[in-house]
Formats: structure tokens, sequence, C-alpha cells
């Protein structure tokens, strides 16, 4: 088992703790100045704290408001910036202050960031707006009553405001960007996996139902002069049937494991086809009536799976276009181990040149409704080898592919 990473300790922290210890912050400040500190005689009183009653009560008041507010704050957080900001200005009452000082506004700041970065922009605009025009209340107030205001302290205090919101805002922005960013790569990978898929369907089905077409037609042709060489092609129709149905069930069953709580029985299915599966391709091809001559060059030795099947695929679309399309009655595959590079040919003597008929005999590219050579190209280009097909000079037509090696199996 995987162990699950812990998260950073700012993202641990509910938010409505720190909007608490700013407020204690500010609660420890204001206590700090009700006492006489050296250099303050004549200040204030001779004997240490002083707090009239009804300053302590404005504090004790907008420190339970303050409280209430952290606890709304992940639940309610208009109702909690409401509180908050009502706290503040308790806190200033109990200062006799001319201004709602910084220390006093920080938890405000911090909750609104927050909100700015959790909710939506409405919500977020509507909380900053509340903080602004609670500070502007509170110095249109003690103007009205022709006391002293700090006008710069106070513009600084909404500045802090105004910053706490951009600062949430791009945060929640980045979130956004990065979640989308995340659906976009999970899109990607569902739309590379179906092509994959697909791929692996066409060209596993394909060449079957091209095996079958065949044998079928020669049974259909000889049943009745011939039987028992009409009954040994029935044979190879029931056997390449059983064979793609079994495909199909490995790939199913493949896809099974992903889902959670699925098991599929691993042990009826097949490992993928490779190169080691050639000679029975061959084989069932011979049979059908296209002899494929196979020839090996180089070191035969372990391949990468990725490359393996590839160049099994490869070799088999190839072969199931000549004997779809061809019109002949032979090919020769060349497979060549070099030190660098896996090598793969396959030339047939039909019709291939300037025939444009089915997915693998035209002028390098499959027309509408084909997707063989395309899906070959696809194949080589994800492992970035080198993929030719064309009609040769000389009549017939060829592909040829070339996969690099890692230095692993070199």
């Amino acid at each position: 088992m995987h162990a699950t990473p812990t998260l950073p300790l700012l993202k641990r922290v509910p938010p409505g703790v720190w909007t608490a210890l700013a407020w204690c912050a500010a609660t420890a400040y204001a206590c700090v100045v009700l006492i006489r500190l050296p250099g303050e005689e004549g200040l204030r009183p001779p004997h240490g704290l002083y707090w009239p009653p009804m300053n302590a009560m404005w504090l004790v008041m907008g420190t339970v408001m303050a409280m209430a507010g952290s606890l709304l704050l992940r639940r309610r957080p208009l109702s909690a910036m409401a509180m908050l900001l009502a706290g503040s200005v308790a806190g200033a009452m109990a200062l006799n202050s001319t201004e709602i000082s910084l220390l006093q506004f920080l938890a405000v700041d911090v909750a609104l960031c927050f909100i700015a970065t959790t909710r939506s922009r409405r919500t977020s605009i509507t909380a900053a707006a509340m903080a602004l025009g609670v500070l502007i209340t509170y110095a249109t107030t003690r103007l009205l009553l022709h006391f002293a205001i700090g006008t710069s302290t106070e513009l600084a205090v909404g500045l802090t405001a105004v910053v706490a919101w951009f600062i949430g805002h791009s945060m929640r922005q980045s979130r956004e960007y990065a979640e989308k960013l995340g659906a976009q790569a999970a899109a990607q990978a569902v739309t590379t996996e179906r092509l994959r898929i697909a791929r692996e369907l066409h060209d596993m089905v394909a060449h079957s139902i091209g095996i079958i077409a065949l044998q079928a037609g020669a049974a259909s042709r000889v049943i009745d002069t011939q039987p028992a060489r009409a009954r040994t092609a029935l044979r190879e129709v029931e056997t390449a049937g059983r064979e793609t149905l079994s495909g199909l069930r490995r790939m199913l069953g493949a896809l099974r494991q992903t889902e959670p709580g699925q098991t599929p029985e691993a042990a009826s299915l097949r490992p993928m086809p490779g190169l080691g599966d050639i000679d029975q391709l061959a084989a069932a091809t011979t049979a059908a009536g296209v002899r494929v001559d196979v020839r090996w060059q180089g070191e035969r030795r372990q391949l990468p799976p990725e490359i393996d099947l590839s160049a099994f695929r490869i070799i088999q679309e190839s072969v199931t276009n000549v004997v779809r399309h061809a019109g002949t009655r032979s090919c020769q595959v060349s497979i060549d181990c070099r030190d660098e590079e896996l090598c793969i040919e396959v030339v047939d003597d039909g019709r291939g040149r300037g025939s444009t008929a089915g997915t693998g005999h035209g002028r390098g590219n499959a027309p509408a409704g084909g997707y063989g050579l395309v899906g070959m190209r696809e194949r080589v280009g994800l492992l970035h080898g080198e993929f030719t097909a064309a009609p040769r000079p000389e009549g017939g037509f060829r592909v040829t592919a070339s996969l690099p090696l890692p230095a692993g199996v070199r």
C-alpha cells in the first residue's frame, strides 16, 4: 500500500484557527498598550494595568464575536465575516482608538483571504465590500461625533483588505487552472487509451476476419467436390474465430483490471502476442492460401513488451493487407535484429503498384474507411521509429519499419 501524502501545515489547520490566533495577537497587543512600560512615566497610571470596566466589556464582547466568527468561517463565511468585523470594532472601542488598527483587523484579513480562495467571486467581493464598508463607517461615525480619526492608518488597513482579497483570488485562479489542466490531462489519457484499444481491436480482428473470409470462400467452392478439404477449411475458420474471441476476452479482462473491486480470471488470459508468435501467424495465413516466408537475421533476443507487440502487430497488419488486397499467393517477411534497432520488412508482388484498393495498398495513406497504414504509422511514431509503405517499382508493395532499441537490450 502507498502511504497517503501529508498535507502542508497551512492546509491541515482549519482557517478558523488562524483567525482566532490573529485575534488573540490583537488582544495581547491591547493589553500591552494599557501597561506602563519603561519611559512612559506620566503617560500611564502608576500602578500597572489600568482598564475601566467599559473598556473590558468591549474587549470581552469583541472576543466572543471573533471566536464565534472563527467557528462559522468554513460553513457560513459571510456571517463569520460580519462577526469578525464586529469584533474588530469592539476591540477598537476597548482601546478608545481613533481607528481600527492593523492588528485588530488582521483576523478579518485572514478570513477575507480564505473566502476569496474558496468561495465564488460574488461572495468574496461581498466580503471585501463589508470589510471596507466597516472601516469607512467607523471613520465617518467618529467624524460626525467630532472625534479625531487616524486617516492614514485607516487607509493602510483598507489597503491590507484589498491585498488580502487579491491574494485569495489569485490562489483560487491558480487552483482552478491546475484543476483544468488535470481534467484536460485525464481526458487526453482517456482518448489515448481509447485509440490504443481501437488499434489493438483493428489489428486483431481485421487479420482474423480476413483469414476466416478466405477459408470460408475456399470451403464453399469445394464443399461438394472435396469434402475433406472443405472440412479442413472450416476447422481453420473455427480456430481463427476462437482465437479472435480469446483475444477479445484478454483485452476486456485487461480493461477490467483497472476497475476497483474487480479481479478477472487472469489464469485464463494469455499474454499479448509478440514476435515469438510470428511462425504461428505465418502458418495460419499459409493455411488460408497465402504463403508467408519468414526470414530472420541477426541475434534473436528478448525485446521490451511495447516493441515486441508493435512489431508483431505491424507484421500482422501488413500480412492481412496482402491477404485482402494484394491478389497474390505469397509474401516475404524479413525481421532483422540489429544492435541498435529492430528492422521489419514485408514485401509482396501483387497489385500494389499504383493501386489504392483497401487499407494497405494505397500510396502512403489509407483511403476513407481504412486505418491499417495509419495505425502502423502511429505505432512506429510512438516508439520514435521510422515507417514507410509504398508500391515497389517492379510491382507489388513494401512495408518497412525500424524501431530503435533501448540501451539495455542492445
